[in-house]
């Protein structure tokens, strides 16, 4: 199986995409000017406005003679995808299936864990779509008004090639592991694809056989190049050690590093763990700014305003360790700097930051309740066996980790 996947190429044109709003139309714009196939994962599929106009787009895509393929996955399906919209979807020629369907809280088991949490998009092998961006609108969310933030991209070139594979690919295994018959090949090679711009990028994926740490290894370079500034916005951030040590050693070095991160409470124990990091992040020199004019649901980077990444990847053991997750590496100035000042403006409009005093002095419930939570999560990966020392070692209440010779 011959792949380019996960390497830098040359000949991209790669468009920055902001929530669901410039998503939407793109996407749609796409379908409407599909001649032979359109391909879609998404790991949610909402019964709402932006759902409902996905699906009239799919539909109205098939009835002319696309082939039109949809991948969901199953957790996301149960709580997003009602029987009325799949009906609607599979009566207008969609081709629906489901990843990991069994879901069944009685069946429990750590593997069921493994989502497809990707957020991809196809359109006769020319473009393609990357993203943090569901198939749901960005107000979806009850009590708030303001949207959801998330990213996502639009790209056309080389780096379309295994995209287009890797679709296949899940596609494939979904129609084996349920014994369903599929004309995907498995191990299909990648397509050619044509050179459509000036940008260097690469496109890279994590799953639980050979790319396990293809993401986060990614990542990991481009914190260590780092020389002026890296900027980090993700909405669930629970870091293993390595990715701390790499944060703190920019900072070291003199970089100016500024973490992005959810202000509004979500998932609780997340939350309330991932504070216990703070602590040693502030000590660091690292800053770290809360976003709380609404839901931050962006796993992006920038790094010099020359390196910058787009994807599905939350930096925390879920996305880490067990889902499937894609990102956009982009090298590239122009692209770099416009995500840059996405995240200055949001960080100006509607982030307030973590001050260090303030932090080390704050009460000792917070502090308890931090420790309490990161405790149980890092008991829970071991139950689960995901994650090893990677994840064991963590910082403790007194002071910074010490580093190891693969920090």
């Amino acid at each position: 199986m011959r792949s380019a996947g996960n390497r830098y190429t040359s000949g991209n044109a790669v468009t920055l995409l902001r929530n669901g709003a410039e998503f939407f139309p793109a996407l749609v714009e796409a379908f409407a000017a599909a001649e032979r196939e359109i391909w879609l994962e998404t790991y949610i599929f909402a019964d709402d406005a932006a759902g409902r106009r996905i699906a009239s787009a799919l539909v109205a895509a098939a009835a002319r003679g696309v082939a039109v393929r949809v991948l969901v996955d199953g957790w996301g399906a149960r709580h997003y995808l009602t029987p009325r919209l799949e009906r609607r979807l599979v009566a207008g020629g969609v081709e629906l299936r489901k990843y990991r369907p069994e879901v069944a809280p009685w069946q429990f088991r750590s593997h069921r864990l493994r989502r497809l949490h990707r957020k991809l998009c196809h359109v006769d092998r020319r473009i393609a779509f990357v993203g943090g961006i569901n198939v749901i609108d960005d107000r979806n969310t009850p009590g708030h008004t303001p949207p959801r933030v998330d990213f996502a991209v639009c790209a056309r070139g080389r780096i379309v090639g295994p995209i287009v594979q890797t679709m296949q690919r899940v596609w494939a295994i979904a129609a084996v592991t349920q014994l369903h018959g599929s004309d995907v090949p498995l191990f299909a090679d990648e397509p050619p694809t044509a050179a459509a711009g000036t940008q260097t990028a690469k496109f890279t994926i994590r799953d639980n056989l050979r790319h396990r740490r293809d993401i986060e290894r990614a990542y990991l370079a481009g914190l260590r190049t780092a020389r002026d500034e890296i900027t980090i916005a993700n909405a669930y951030f629970f870091p293993g050690m390595r990715f701390r040590q790499a944060l703190i050693r920019a900072a070291s070095r003199g970089v100016r590093v500024t973490l992005l991160l959810q202000a509004r409470v979500e998932y609780r124990l997340l939350h309330w763990a991932s504070r216990a990091l703070y602590g040693q992040l502030l000590e660091a020199g690292v800053v770290i700014q809360e976003y709380y004019r609404s839901f931050l649901h962006a796993k992006v980077a920038v790094v010099d305003s020359r390196w910058a990444t787009v994807g599905s990847s939350n930096i925390d053991p879920y996305s880490l360790l067990m889902a499937r997750e894609a990102n956009v590496f982009v090298r590239d100035a122009v692209f770099a700097q416009q995500l840059g000042s996405e995240l200055r403006a949001m960080i100006a409009e509607g982030a307030a930051p973590v001050a260090a005093e303030g932090w080390a002095q704050r009460s000792r419930a917070a502090t308890a309740l931090s420790w309490i939570a990161y405790g149980i999560v890092r008991i829970a990966l071991g139950a689960l066996r995901y994650g090893g020392d990677e994840w064991w070692r963590g910082p403790g209440p007194a002071g910074p980790v010490q580093f190891d010779e693969e920090g």
